[in-house]
C-alpha cells in the first residue's frame, strides 16, 4: 500500500480503541477530593487556633474563679471567723468552686475559708504571668489527666501584697474544657463545609466544567477524529484553561487537516501506481517507435530522436522508481563525482527546447565544477524547477520585456555547492511561502499539482543538502546547497 488508511493514521495518534470506548467513569472525581483536601486544610487550621484558644479558655476560667475568690476573701479578711456561719461559709466556698482559700505575704499566710481539705495537690499553676507553652502545656495535661486530680491556682492578693491561693477540684474545668472542645469541632466542621461548598463551587464553575468540556471534547473527537464538526469550540477566556481550549482546537483542526491529507495521498497514490503501471507499458511501446526514428535521413529528426529517446527513457525509469515507492520508499541517492554542467544542458534541452519552447535557460554553471550527488535525482531536481518556472514565463503576458529567461548558476564553496535557478517569471506570491515545498501547498498555477517543488525539496533533503527561496527583486530565484562528499566514487 502506498499510505496507511485514515483510520490506521488516526489509530497510529490515538492507540487501540477509541478514548471514549475504554476510559472508565471516574470513581472517586475531582470534585470529591477538593471538597475532601478542604476540609481537612480548615480542620489544620481550625487545630492550629484550637491549641491556643484551649489554653486561653483554661486560663480565663480560672481568672474567673480567682475573682470569685478574691471579693470572697475580702469578706473572709473584713469579718471574723464566728462572725460567718459555717453553712454560709460553705456555700461562699461552693459558688467560687473552691475547697481552700488561702492569703499568703511576707508577713503570714492566713487561711480565710476551707471547706473540706484535700488529701494532696497534684498540680500547682501561677495565674500570674504563664507562659504562652506553660498554659498550653498544662491545658493539655488537664484534658489527658485521670479523674480527682486537685490543683492549686495563685495570683494576685487582693490586699494589695502577697498572693491569693486557691485550692479547686479539677473535674470541673476539664469538662468545661471538654465541651468548650466539641463546640470548637461543631464549629470547625461547620466552617469547613461552607468553606469547602464555596470553593468546590467556584472551583467548579472556573474549572471543572471547562476541563470536563475538555475531556468531552477529547474523547468525542477521539472516536471520528476526521470529523471536523467535533473540533471544540475555545471559549475566548484568557486565562491558561482559555489558552488550552485554543491549543486543543488547533491540534484537533491540525489533525483534521493531517488525515484529510493522509486519505488524499492514499487515494493519490494507489491511482499513481495503477497509471503508472500502464504508463510505463505504453512509454515502452513508444520507445519502440522512437528508435526508429534514429534511421530517418532527416537532420531534424537525427539531432531529436536522441534527446526523444532519452526522455522516454527517462519518464520508463521514474515511472519504475515511482511503481518503487509506492511499496517501500523512495532509493536513497547513488552518490557520484561528476560534472554538472552537462546534466544542467541536459535540463535546458528537455524543460525548454529551442525549437518548441520561447524561453531561454542559460546554463552558467562553470565547465570545471563538479558536485558529489546522484546524477539521475539531480536531473530531477532541476527539471522539477525550470519547469516550473519555464510554465510560469509562459502564462505571463507575451509583451513584457525582457524576454522570459532561466539561468543556473553555481559555485563551490569550502565543504558545499551551491546551486541558483533564477527566472525572470512573476515570482511567489507571500501568501505561498510558508507552504512552499509542501505537497499540494506549493503550485502558483491554475491546474497545477504543487507536487514539483515538494519532491525537489525530498531529493536535495536524501543529499543531505537544502533548497529555498531567495528574495530577488524580480521572479523568483531558488537556491540548492549541496554538501560535499569525500570520498565519493568517481
Amino acid at each position: 500500500m502506498l499510505e496507511k488508511s485514515p483510520q490506521s493514521a488516526a489509530s497510529d495518534i490515538l492507540p487501540g480503541k477509541s478514548a471514549a470506548a475504554t476510559a472508565e467513569p471516574a470513581r472517586f472525581g475531582l470534585a470529591a477530593r477538593i471538597l475532601l483536601l478542604t476540609i481537612a486544610f480548615v480542620m489544620v487550621a481550625e487545630v492550629a487556633i484550637y491549641i491556643p484558644s484551649i489554653a486561653n479558655f483554661r486560663n480565663a476560667w480560672l481568672r474567673d474563679r480567682l475573682a470569685a475568690a478574691t471579693t470572697a476573701a475580702l469578706v473572709f479578711d473584713a469579718a471574723s471567723t464566728d462572725m460567718i456561719p459555717a453553712e454560709l461559709r460553705n456555700r461562699i466556698l461552693h459558688s467560687v468552686g473552691a475547697q481552700v482559700i488561702v492569703i499568703k505575704s511576707k508577713a503570714r499566710h492566713r487561711l480565710l475559708a476551707v471547706s473540706d481539705m484535700p488529701r494532696q495537690v497534684d498540680e500547682t499553676y501561677d495565674l500570674r504571668n504563664p507562659s504562652p507553652w506553660e498554659a498550653i502545656a498544662a491545658a493539655f495535661r488537664c484534658l489527658t489527666a485521670p479523674p480527682g486530680r486537685t490543683l492549686t491556682v495563685l495570683g494576685d492578693s487582693p490586699m494589695g501584697a502577697g498572693m491569693l491561693e486557691i485550692t479547686l477540684e479539677e473535674t470541673p474545668l476539664k469538662k468545661a474544657m471538654r465541651h468548650y472542645s466539641i463546640d470548637i469541632l461543631k464549629l470547625s466542621l461547620l466552617i469547613s463545609l461552607i468553606v469547602a461548598g464555596l470553593g468546590v463551587a467556584a472551583i467548579h464553575l472556573l474549572v471543572l466544567r471547562p476541563v470536563r468540556r475538555l475531556t468531552s471534547s477529547i474523547l468525542a473527537f477521539g472516536e471520528n477524529p476526521e470529523d471536523a464538526t467535533r473540533i471544540i469550540k475555545a471559549s475566548g477566556r484568557r486565562d491558561e484553561i482559555g489558552r488550552a481550549e485554543a491549543a486543543l482546537a488547533a491540534m484537533q483542526g491540525a489533525l483534521v487537516r493531517e488525515l484529510a491529507q493522509k486519505k488524499h495521498l492514499a487515494a493519490l497514490g494507489l491511482a499513481v501506481a495503477k497509471i503508472n503501471h500502464d504508463l510505463r507499458n505504453m512509454l515502452g511501446s513508444a520507445q519502440l517507435f522512437s528508435d526508429r526514428l534514429t534511421g530517418l535521413s532527416d537532420p531534424l529528426a537525427q539531432r531529436l530522436a536522441p534527446k526523444l529517446v532519452g526522455t522516454l527513457d527517462r519518464a520508463i525509469a521514474f515511472c519504475q522508481a515511482t511503481l518503487a515507492y509506492g511499496r517501500a520508499v523512495e532509493a536513497p541517492p547513488k552518490l557520484s563525482r561528476f560534472a554538472l554542467k552537462p546534466v544542467v544542458a541536459d535540463v535546458a534541452d528537455t524543460a525548454a527546447p529551442a525549437e518548441i519552447s520561447s524561453v531561454t535557460i542559460e546554463n552558467k554553471v562553470p565547465d570545471d565544477l563538479e558536485v558529489t550527488a546522484d546524477p539521475e535525482q539531480m536531473f530531477r531536481v532541476l527539471m522539477n524547477l525550470c519547469r516550473n518556472a519555464v510554465e510560469a514565463i509562459e502564462g505571463m503576458d507575451k509583451s513584457i520585456d525582457p524576454p522570459g529567461k532561466v539561468s543556473i548558476e553555481a559555485r563551490a564553496e569550502p565543504g558545499r555547492v551551491m546551486i541558483d535557478v533564477t527566472d525572470t517569471g512573476p515570482g511567489i506570491p507571500p501568501h505561498l511561502r510558508a507552504g512552499l515545498f509542501e505537497a499540494f501547498h506549493g503550485s502558483t498555477r491554475a491546474g497545477g499539482t504543487g507536487l514539483g517543488l515538494a519532491i525537489a525539496a525530498d531529493l536535495v533533503r536524501a543529499h543531505g543538502g537544502s533548497v529555498n527561496l531567495v528574495d530577488v527583486v524580480r521572479g523568483a530565484t531558488f537556491r540548492i546547497v549541496l554538501p560535499e562528499h569525500p570520498g565519493a566514487p568517481v
